[in-house]
């Protein structure tokens, strides 16, 4: 039997390399995703009228029929965090929150962000029905449904004001047509919470706000439709809608590297996840990542999208009336507020360089 040419397997070599290196092209540029299996639009149940949010969701349930048990196992459901290692029962619902104080303090409020509907006393678990579960606040594509702030996570069912005293009113979602159109959560379903935590758009983490929605290349190379147009859940993976990521346990470095199936820990939030334990080309910065996290040099900035963040707040200062007893709004001279009687005074920011503490 004649042996292959070496010529030949080095040729065969080089092609195999080519496409390889053409195919992570195409997924490193942003391929297009997957179509959906399923045109929702065609569906009986979804065609409506809807009395209310909880009959779409009841409609979502016919056919995803195991969605609400598995969202009630979630952090997103339940606002508690069991520390396996103190045994502490941790979360929004059970502790003071250094931002914004405490859920039990404003429920309706603050469950505005509440993956489901009607929650509105802290000292009680979530609702229990089915039908209290939101599916629409991560699955609407059509960027019109709302929760409206003050109905304990509801969309509103008839035209109220808001903001309260501006005379201008907010009007109920198309619940069918909502309906019809969903899919897999974007960027802007998950920014519909996390980008406005704290009161108002990118106030309270300075790295997450509205501009991440459509971002370009400069801002956010991972989330920009001219780079890899990523959504969140392409690195906070979900097992059975549960989402990876803890305020509680981070994952400061994945330690399996670049994650691969059969050879992973769920969750791609950390750069290892992607890039590997050996990013660089020069071995010395590579060397660095022992003692320096990616984001020290990779984030020099943040609060760089155009959108300020809140870098001093002095609660003392709250309560303060105008002569005629009402509430009081003020703004610097950039426009941002400055002060509310409700929550005091503000210093916002933008384009801030983290201070680097060092330790030996």
């Amino acid at each position: 039997m004649e042996s292959l040419d070496p010529r030949v397997g080095k040729g065969w070599l080089m092609i195999v390399l080519a496409w390889l290196v053409l195919t992570a092209s195409s997924v490193a540029l942003g391929a297009e995703r997957s179509p959906p299996t399923a045109d929702h639009s065609k569906f009986e149940a979804l065609q409506g009228p809807f009395s209310s949010a909880q009959e779409v969701t009841e409609a979502c349930l016919g056919c995803h029929n195991e969605a609400a048990n598995q969202i009630r196992e979630t952090t997103h459901w339940n606002w508690t965090y069991d520390h396996p290692e103190t045994g502490q029962q941790l979360g929004k619902r059970n502790v003071i929150n250094s931002f914004c104080g405490m859920v039990v303090t404003n429920e309706p409020r603050c469950t505005s962000c509440h993956v489901g509907y009607g929650w509105t006393d802290m000292n009680q678990p979530p609702p229990s029905e089915d039908s209290a579960v939101d599916c629409l606040v991560c699955h609407d594509t059509t960027g019109d449904y709302w929760k409206f702030p003050t109905l304990a996570g509801l969309p509103t069912d008839k035209p109220r004001e808001w903001p309260g005293g501006s005379g201008k009113m907010v009007n109920p979602p198309d619940l069918p047509r909502i309906a019809q159109n969903v899919g897999a959560s974007d960027r802007q379903n998950c920014g519909s919470c996390h980008f406005y935590g704290g009161g108002g758009d990118g106030v309270k983490h300075g790295d997450l706000d509205s501009s991440l929605v459509n971002p370009p290349r400069s801002l956010d190379v991972h989330m920009s439709p001219d780079g890899l147009d990523f959504t969140c859940a392409d690195c906070h993976s979900t097992w059975g809608h549960n989402v990876s990521g803890s305020r509680y346990q981070a994952t400061a470095k994945d330690t399996l590297g670049i994650d691969v199936p059969g050879h992973t820990d769920l969750s791609r939030a950390s750069c290892e996840s992607c890039h590997g334990f050996e990013p660089h080309d020069k071995p010395k910065l590579n060397d660095h990542v022992d003692k320096l996290a990616c984001q020290t040099c990779h984030v020099p900035e943040f609060a760089r999208g155009g959108v300020p963040t809140k870098m001093w707040w002095d609660w003392s200062t709250a309560g303060r009336l105008d002569e005629d007893g009402n509430p009081i709004t003020e703004y610097d001279e950039s426009g941002h507020v400055s002060y509310l009687s409700t929550k005091g005074d503000f210093h916002h920011e933008e384009n801030e360089v983290d201070p680097i503490s060092w330790t030996t």
